[in-house]
């Protein structure tokens, strides 16, 4: 059977040169963990007007499950303007839209009771309505679940205690080389990388870390290993909208189906090369790159 992998958080339009693009960190974790192989699914909420139907009927024809997506009548649905320097974007994120409203229901216990994966981030928490439903949603996980808290800080949209509640929470946290330094100074981190890293992971009890660097590649840290896998160029970059959502759909595939952290690594680092090399967060992966052609 399919594993069953859900993103939880904004599902949104990025705007990039007057051109909607599918966005969203949990929606685009969601289309890659299918692209892999899982059975991907999102719970979000998007507004009762043209933009939130058209993320369900865009979501529902990449292979993504959208029966947990809410129809919000009070707010519009999300979308943020991308602006790209070089392939690097900038974002203006717009509040307040409908996943800021992801609403508790009953059948929430029961898809993350199931669950594989669950990955959510800081974003989708700014607003106490949809932060109380990713924070019960991450508790109602069997104990097998692998829970990444993939942080995501944007713009002022996060705070301490939103980032120790979902670090309580989580097995696994991925974070950027250029989102570090923050999490670093709030616990008063070394700032000695690894030993920093081994500081997170002894008082959170992690499972492990994922740090992403860019074109420096990724790292990987645990309480037991800690090693570095490059990133795949694989030419022109076009952008690097989706790149880390890419990486961490492909990496929580690859581990929850029996590939060792290693081998996870690398892959997601592939995967994410091919995300740089094309156009927005969610392109199509040929065969070559998805596990379950290999």
């Amino acid at each position: 059977m399919q594993p069953l992998i859900v993103g939880i958080g904004e599902a949104l339009w990025d705007l990039l040169d007057n051109e909607k693009v599918l966005g969203g960190a949990p929606a685009n974790f969601a289309y890659h963990a299918a692209a892999q192989g899982g059975n991907g699914t999102v719970v979000s909420a998007v507004g009762s007007d043209d933009y939130g139907s058209e993320i369900i009927s865009e979501l529902a024809n990449k292979g993504i499950s959208t029966d947990y997506i809410s129809v919000c009548e009070d707010y519009p649905t999300g979308t943020v303007s991308v602006t790209l320097d070089d392939g690097k974007p900038s974002y203006c994120i717009y509040a307040p839209v409908a996943w800021d409203y992801i609403k508790w229901k009953p059948e929430l216990q029961k898809l993350a009771a199931q669950a594989s994966c669950i990955c959510f981030g800081s974003l989708a928490q700014r607003n106490a309505v949809s932060a109380d439903t990713i924070q019960r949603f991450v508790a109602a996980a069997n104990s097998n679940c692998l829970k990444i808290f993939d942080i995501n800080l944007r713009q002022n949209f996060f705070n301490c205690r939103i980032i120790e509640q979902s670090l309580i929470a989580a097995g696994i946290l991925k974070i950027s080389d250029e989102e570090f330094p923050v999490i670093r100074d709030i616990y008063s981190l070394s700032t000695n990388e690894p030993k920093a890293i081994t500081q997170l992971i002894e008082q959170f009890n992690l499972q492990a870390v994922l740090l992403s660097c860019g074109a420096n590649g990724s790292r990987y840290y645990s309480a037991f290993e800690s090693f570095a896998v490059p990133a795949i160029d694989y030419g022109p970059k076009i952008d690097t909208v989706g790149c880390g959502d890419a990486f961490t759909a492909a990496f929580a595939v690859a581990l929850i189906t029996g590939k060792n952290p290693h081998a996870a690594m690398e892959h997601a680092s592939r995967v994410a090369g091919l995300v740089c090399a094309s156009r927005g967060a969610t392109p199509p992966i040929p065969e070559d790159y998805c596990l379950q052609k290999q």
